[in-house]
């Protein structure tokens, strides 16, 4: 089978969304298919094309930025080659693109399949308003050309106010998961390398710094955790400086943070088994994301692989992994108290919170996931003709 993915952030990017959408692409070539992925060229050092595991990436220059997004004038033309040579089309939105690259499909006569990850609700200011109008008319037209559209969960679509429309379309399939496997060693290393004593009590958080992940009521409920755990601390695994629109919102939180010394650690974009380490050393991981901007938080699941609960917010999609896994709690968003005492809690008893890693790892395992939408691909090409 021919398959085009399109989003607007591939590799060497860095989001849930691209990691999501490369795990994806290289699954289905682990499977058997022509895999192409059409994005943009947002820095200038990179390859117009090339391909990585397998993966043929093409990628349109970037002729100038709309909030967070990019216009690229020669994708039009790229995609329209590109939808002729593919016997399906799998475009991920948020992605203004996706609107003419599913009509151009559908002219074509080709199946395609939507992605949808999560709500955009952007910052305000006259250019966010501008890029989040223009997103939400993209992923209409994009969604009345698909045949099919894939979210995460249906506790999600039931509760998105633009999946909602839509819903005789949705079919939830899982994010994709990966974590590799991380030897007593190298989580010891870990531990020496960002001095990690036996009396904390690790406290991990794994995230841009961007106003959706509530990062705010993590520090807020921090001096509350100190109380009763004066050696518990944050390790902070993602990307802090320099976050695409979200400078303002790190300047803004800094001062709160530098306030609790070495009780807090940022150790920026680690490698993945590093990844796996941190995870492993953390005794809770928290995901205090407050709006429908996340959709689920494929970082919680990486944490049950290593065998650490989580605090979750309370809302659509993101709640799932935990309450499917037991290994968690989930809070109130945009609470710190609440998220204090939840942290507390598993703290004191860990034992209460374990759940069934190896089934875990099997359910959202890249293969399982790709097997889905080879399925759903294979489907809608019945429908219309043989596949290939």
């Amino acid at each position: 089978m021919r398959i085009l993915i399109s989003l607007t952030y591939y590799r060497p990017h860095y989001s849930g969304l691209t990691i999501y959408t490369e795990r994806l692409a290289k699954a289905l070539v682990s499977r058997g298919h022509e895999v192409t992925v059409l994005t943009s060229r947002f820095h200038a050092d990179l390859p117009t094309e090339e391909y990585r595991d397998g993966v043929r990436i093409v990628r349109s220059s970037v002729a100038f930025r709309l909030s967070k997004g990019v216009i690229m004038p020669s994708m039009p033309f790229k995609g329209w080659n590109l939808i002729r040579q593919a016997d399906v089309i799998n475009v991920h939105v948020p992605q203004m693109d996706a609107a003419y690259l599913a009509v151009m499909a559908r002219i074509l006569g080709k199946k395609v399949v939507m992605t949808y990850h999560c709500d955009l609700l952007l910052p305000r200011g006259f250019i966010h308003r501008m890029a989040n109008w223009g997103s939400t008319l993209a992923n209409e037209v994009s969604a009345r050309a698909s045949h099919l559209i894939v979210t995460n969960t249906q506790d999600y679509a039931l509760h998105s106010a633009f999946l909602k429309r839509h819903l005789s379309k949705v079919r939830p399939v899982l994010p994709p998961i990966e974590m590799p496997v991380v030897q007593n060693g190298e989580i010891e290393q870990f531990r020496d390398k960002y001095r990690i004593k036996p009396e904390e009590k690790i406290i991990g958080i794994s995230a841009r710094m961007a106003t959706e992940k509530g990062v705010e009521y993590l520090v807020q409920a921090m001096p509350m955790i100190l109380e009763r755990f004066p050696h518990a601390r944050v390790l902070y695994n993602g990307q802090y400086e320099n976050v695409l629109g979200e400078e303002e919102y790190f300047k803004r939180l800094m001062p709160q943070i530098q306030a609790l010394g070495d009780r807090w650690t940022f150790l920026g974009i680690i490698p993945p088994v590093e990844q796996a380490a941190f995870f492993s050393v953390c005794d809770v991981t928290v995901l205090p994301s407050i709006n429908s901007t996340e959709s689920y938080g494929m970082v919680q699941v990486e944490s049950m692989f290593c065998g650490t609960p989580v605090v979750a917010s309370d809302l659509p999609g993101v709640r799932h992994a935990v309450q499917t896994s037991g290994m968690g709690t989930v809070v109130p968003p945009r609470n710190a108290k609440a998220l204090a005492e939840a942290i507390i809690q598993i703290l004191e008893t860990p034992a209460n919170y374990c759940g069934n890693i190896p089934e875990i790892k099997t359910r959202y395992a890249s293969d399982t996931i790709a097997s889905q939408y080879e399925a759903i691909f294979r489907e809608l090409l019945e429908q219309g003709g043989s596949s290939k």
